[in-house]
């Protein structure tokens, strides 16, 4: 399996750790890189395909030790993928860095209802996508209020395009809910940016690839009856040869 950006924050933190995060399904024993029961591991099927897309996922606290964290299987399915624990007063220094590089163009995944600047709106007249540079897509990772809260208090992400995604569907992640319906999970928004980004292939992979861990994750929660089987998962192999360069 390919070690990303994500399981590394993952160890720094736990490094930093003076107790243990305990949230929910803390007493299944799981892989500490797929998060599912070390019985379902996942980690020998992870996606391994190519994009011209980086990814950027900024967490909020504790985010990063949540089983049911959706984040990681971008960076899963993304090869070139940035990680960082957000910080509203000491924001990483190789944050800013990789954010100032000038081969990237910076875009931040946010519902346009919160944009005040709406010239900031990717696809806008006046926001078009610069194809001269390699999009990285910036995901705001955890609970609503925190997502809103970093996209407020981030100075470094003012004047960055925006791009907003309208789901035409409800949530498919049982793990975690919200009282709003179009609240996705973060996976799930990046299906949607990768899909309306002309990234078919990437988008698709990032799909399936959800589907094997909602599936998996279910398999350990002990109110629900396992399905030994494991149908998503096959279909997911069945298909993994078509799984390469997008």
């Amino acid at each position: 399996m390919r070690i990303h950006a994500f399981h590394h924050l993952y160890q720094q933190r736990l490094a930093q750790s003076t107790k243990p995060f305990n949230a929910r399904g803390s007493k299944v024993v799981r892989c500490q890189y797929c998060q599912v029961s070390q019985k379902d591991c996942l980690c020998e099927h992870q996606p391994d395909i190519k994009s011209d897309v980086a990814v950027m996922l900024i967490l909020s606290e504790n985010e990063v030790f949540k089983p049911s964290n959706t984040g990681r299987l971008i960076l899963d399915t993304v090869q070139e993928g940035y990680a960082y624990q957000w910080s509203r007063t000491e924001p990483a220094q190789e944050m800013l860095d990789v954010l100032a590089d000038p081969q990237y163009q910076p875009i931040v995944v946010f519902p346009d209802e919160y944009v005040e600047q709406k010239e900031r709106l990717l696809f806008s007249e006046t926001q078009p996508l610069n194809s001269d540079k390699k999009p990285l897509m910036i995901f705001l990772d955890g609970s609503w209020r925190e997502a809103r809260r970093i996209f407020k208090k981030s100075p470094y992400l003012d004047g960055l395009p925006v791009m907003s995604i309208n789901p035409s569907e409800v949530s498919k992640y049982m793990m975690r809910r919200s009282d709003n319906e179009q609240h996705l999970a973060t996976a799930e928004v990046a299906i949607l940016v990768l899909k309306a980004l002309g990234r078919e292939h990437a988008s698709n992979v990032l799909a399936d690839w959800f589907g094997v861990f909602r599936e998996s994750y279910m398999n350990s929660k002990t109110r629900h009856k396992p399905d030994e089987t494991r149908p998503a998962l096959q279909r997911y192999l069945a298909q993994k040869p078509n799984h390469q360069v997008d």
